[in-house]
């Protein structure tokens, strides 16, 4: 089968980035044919930005250099990853001209949250959700705290609720969890149920490490932002002195230092590569991912799930779709410090033997490339069928 991908990239790489790579490098093992045709906001400058108020619309040089890609490489199937703001929804008509099916992963909630992650001041918010031009996120200014920019967000998304974009130029939607799916289901997208299907993320086998060989530290991994839950994390170390390693950087680097400078238990390396992630995965009691927003798919999650690492999160929904109480890992109140704490020690005081084992046993039966890959050629398949 020849597959095109699509996607534009962001100014800093992230999970979506590597979730194409990651199903590139799955589909050429197993013989398929994969090209890619990106679009890069980074060159966005000068007056650029003032075109992308209508191009962000329909960028009409996108759907010619994708009409020129169709001609060489004649795809049977396209797959879209993130396409604001270069590639533009224009992608998606020029592909029904051209007559190839249309598959994308929501990786958020960017068509009905200009915010993207239905998240406001630290709180979960659908105010936008069920709206065709919601007004609340132009108010709230919440892409970038920008009025403009969540502006000509919401007019993209919605002037393309109102063409049928969404509903007639895309075959298929591919979504992580249940959860995603029910969300756009009830939501001014209005899509057909039969648009949507669950596929997801996964990860190559990092290599199991039994709970006997752990040493005695829990283990942060991520952006140092206020929707990760960073600070819940370092809150939770006021109520109870538990050794914890962080690895990460962001706009909340300065209170993580200031932490560490007054707590000895407190160890941060700052960004690093894979592989030093993976090691202290490996040797870590468990992960913490204490998010304050609705997440996509962790890949850090499945990763400690391939390693055997219990995960320990808040149980704000979706997340808990992933890790299941007391199975896999521990589920504590979602922003709640004192209940974090709660949770570790009673982690530290109980032999949790098969919670390594059934993290492990997790990965195995739903996380593995083999099982990915089989779910995403049925996709394929059926909306090749279709045309």
């Amino acid at each position: 089968m020849k597959i095109l991908q699509i996607h534009n990239q962001y100014l800093h790489k992230g999970g979506e980035d590597s979730t194409v790579a990651n199903e590139k490098d799955l589909l050429i093992s197993y013989g398929e044919h994969v090209e890619q045709l990106f679009f890069d906001n980074s060159k966005i400058s000068g007056f650029e930005k003032v075109k992308m108020l209508y191009k962000s619309i329909y960028n009409r040089n996108s759907s010619i250099l994708l009409r020129e890609k169709i001609s060489s490489f004649k795809p049977d199937v396209i797959h879209t990853h993130n396409f604001f703001y270069v590639a533009s929804p224009s992608i998606f008509y020029e592909a029904k001209r051209q007559q190839i099916p249309v598959v994308s992963t929501l990786h958020n909630f960017r068509l009905i949250c200009s915010g993207s992650l239905l998240l406001r001041d630290g709180k979960t918010c659908e105010l936008c959700t069920k709206a065709k031009f919601p007004i609340a996120g132009i108010k709230h200014k919440c892409f970038q705290d920008s009025t403009l920019k969540t502006a000509q967000l919401t007019f993209t998304t919605g002037i393309h609720k109102v063409l049928g974009t969404w509903k007639n130029k895309i075959d298929k939607f591919i979504t992580f969890t249940e959860f995603t799916k029910q969300k756009l289901l009830k939501s001014s997208l209005q899509l057909p149920s039969e648009k949507l299907v669950i596929k997801p993320n996964f990860v190559s086998d990092m290599g199991f490490e039994p709970s006997g060989s752990r040493k005695n530290y829990f283990l942060y991994v991520g952006r140092l932002s206020q929707e990760k839950g960073i600070e819940v994390v370092l809150k939770a170390t006021n109520h109870h002195k538990f050794p914890l390693e962080i690895i990460g950087s962001g706009d909340l680097e300065p209170m993580v230092k200031e932490y560490v400078s007054s707590n000895p238990h407190i160890t941060y390396h700052g960004f690093q590569n894979k592989d030093f992630i993976l090691e202290k995965m490996k040797a870590a009691k468990a992960l913490i991912i204490p998010s304050v927003c609705y997440e996509g798919m962790p890949l850090a999650l499945l990763e400690c799930f391939s390693t055997g690492t219990p995960v320990i999160i808040s149980d704000i929904d979706n997340l808990n779709e992933m890790v299941t109480n007391h199975q896999n890992g521990l589920h504590f109140k979602t922003g709640d410090a004192e209940d974090l704490a709660i949770k570790i020690a009673y982690f530290e005081k109980n032999d949790f033997k098969h919670f390594y084992e059934n993290a492990r046993n997790t990965y195995l039966t739903k996380y593995t490339p083999e099982i990915n890959y089989k779910i995403l050629m049925e996709i394929y398949q059926s909306v090749i069928k279709k045309q």
